[in-house]
């Protein structure tokens, strides 16, 4: 939905684009303002991989954030000031956990397919690639997309009470990316995202504490020749469980981008953006029959924002077996991962 504005808007417009461009040189984001990597998608036990056999994951997403000021904010080819985006989107993974062992750990691989609806709206657009000019007072997107492909390999290792993973994300780009939209779930740039995940879990005493550090290698976007830099990225998270099937605790993540964008389509500078984020969690544990359904809420509030939307995200977390292979010896069966 795209609404042009009226003659007296036109004068306020070009007001409004002239300080958004002075302001450019204080602005620094990767394109969208967003990575590849989605802050916050792995919390309590993150270093914890289940026994051989298959699994499924859903997790809804919800973001809710903006970029005030007159900052200026390149997303599809389109430079636009004053951005708002309620974001809510789904991530759907098939996890199979192999009998295949490396170094003394289980090899496992994922798929995720999101989908989902980006509700994004700039109170000014300054430049496009339909017409490279001010176009609009105001310019409204929210169009329903597939997102791009995740592709993921990971090895887990146990060793007490400690448990440990190194993972591999390779991002293909879907297709569905629309030059000049917004509304984009599709940031059509492939990218390579490394990370590990150490999780201590005492089951005596119910305390968990995981850390994830991650970093983000990103090609460019063929659509916009927009180079977005290199991403760190880092979550942590603290729990108590209250019995064996209910935990609270707090959560966090934390942003940097090492290196700044480029590209022949990059107008607006090598930008670079920081965040930092805090929150809660409650995790519940279901069962149907023998199937364990594992359930959590995570929100979290960001803060110490440099250049990157600021605002609340929500995470909503379904995970159950499938098919879980049976153990070969007793002390092979770990109730840790009980999660599933």
């Amino acid at each position: 939905m795209r609404r042009l504005g009226t003659a007296s808007q036109w004068a306020a417009v070009a007001l409004l684009g002239g300080s958004a461009l002075i302001a450019t040189e204080e602005v620094r984001a990767a394109e969208y303002a967003q990575g590849i990597y989605v802050l916050g998608n792995r919390g309590p036990l993150a270093g914890v991989i289940p026994p051989p056999g298959f699994y499924f994951e859903s997790e809804t997403y919800f973001y809710q954030g903006d970029l005030g000021g007159n900052r200026v904010f390149q997303g599809g080819g389109v430079v636009a000031a004053n951005v708002k985006i309620n974001f809510s989107a789904n991530f759907a993974t098939p996890i199979w956990v192999t009998p295949v062992e490396i170094l003394g750990g289980n090899l496992g691989f994922s798929i995720t397919i999101p989908f989902g609806t980006p509700d994004v709206s700039a109170g000014a657009v300054l430049s496009s690639p339909r017409i490279d000019r001010i176009i609009a007072g105001r310019e409204h997107d929210a169009i329903f997309n597939v997102g791009d492909i995740y592709l993921a390999s990971f090895v887990g290792w146990h060793a007490g009470n400690f448990h440990w993973t190194a993972t591999a994300l390779g991002v293909v780009p879907s297709g569905s990316f629309e030059n000049g939209q917004l509304s984009n779930i599709a940031l059509n740039r492939p990218a390579l995202d490394l990370s590990g995940a150490l999780t201590y879990l005492d089951p005596v005493l119910g305390y968990e504490l995981s850390v994830v550090p991650g970093i983000t290698f990103n090609w460019i976007n063929p659509a916009t020749r927009y180079l977005t830099g290199t991403e760190f990225h880092l979550e942590w998270s603290a729990s108590k469980y209250l019995s064996k099937d209910l935990s609270i605790g707090l959560v966090g993540y934390f942003y940097d981008q090492l290196t700044g964008d480029s590209g022949s389509g990059d107008r607006i500078g090598p930008f670079k953006g920081r965040v930092v984020s805090l929150g809660g969690q409650v995790g519940y544990t279901f069962h149907a029959g023998e199937i364990p359904i594992s359930t959590s809420v995570r929100v979290y509030r960001e803060f110490d924002v440099k250049n990157r939307f600021q605002g609340t995200a929500t995470y909503l977390t379904i995970s159950a077996p499938l098919w879980v292979a049976p153990p070969r010896t007793a002390v092979e069966s770990r109730s840790v991962v009980a999660k599933y």
